[in-house]
């Protein structure tokens, strides 16, 4: 399973242009995809009356199964998304991503701009590249903060709309390949034959009197 490390994150975030419109929809759209976890259809089907602000910000959204769920925003993320709402471009009653045209924007034209920012931002983060970036690796990404942040599988679970807990155990098995990984790199102790206890004179004694 693939995911971004904070590094590879970072570098993905400084790639678009922010002085365009377009360079400031896509980071909004990069942020939000790799803080919330949302699924590519849930990102192009975000409206703003979904975007809640103020105390406990959060995104209302629905998933598979027709299920809602809430999912929480960072400070950051919030303020992102408000400066984002601010656009003149910006229409409530439509996508909070739109196209150039207005419209929705379509599965492969995300995983497009996910594609594009993904190799360039390889060019400053080498370990960007030979790595698929898609909509679905920023998914696993905010999953695998979350895992290591300490948060209980079950509230991800909640947070990425699984119907299942087991469907989030992938995460778990992935983090355990990391530190098995870690663990291999790390020198092994020096190896010392073991050797067989030998009592003493005074324990043989007590012994045989006994």
């Amino acid at each position: 399973m693939d995911f971004l490390t904070r590094p590879e994150v970072e570098a993905l975030l400084k790639t678009p242009d922010q002085t365009t419109w377009l360079g400031r929809r896509d980071y909004a759209l990069l942020l939000v995809g790799v803080q919330t976890g949302l699924r590519v259809s849930e990102l192009i089907g975000l409206r703003p009356g979904q975007i809640i602000f103020g105390t406990g910000p959060h995104i209302r959204c629905r998933g598979k199964g027709r299920k809602e769920r809430c999912v929480p925003l960072t400070r950051q993320t919030a303020f992102v998304l408000k400066a984002w709402g601010a656009e003149p471009n910006c229409v409530p009653s439509e996508p909070v991503f739109p196209s150039r045209r207005g419209s929705a924007l379509s599965r492969d034209a995300v995983e497009r701009l996910v594609g594009k920012y993904a190799a360039s931002a390889a060019n400053t983060c080498p370990s960007l590249k030979g790595k698929r970036v898609s909509p679905h690796v920023l998914r696993h990404t905010a999953a695998m903060q979350l895992l290591q942040a300490g948060v209980d599988c079950r509230v991800i679970a909640l947070w990425l709309g699984h119907e299942s807990i087991e469907t989030t155990g992938i995460y778990l098995h992935a983090d355990l390949a990391l530190k098995e990984k870690a663990l291999a790199r790390v020198a092994p102790l020096s190896q010392t034959t073991p050797r067989r206890y030998q009592p003493g004179d005074q324990l043989m004694a007590f012994l045989n009197a006994l």
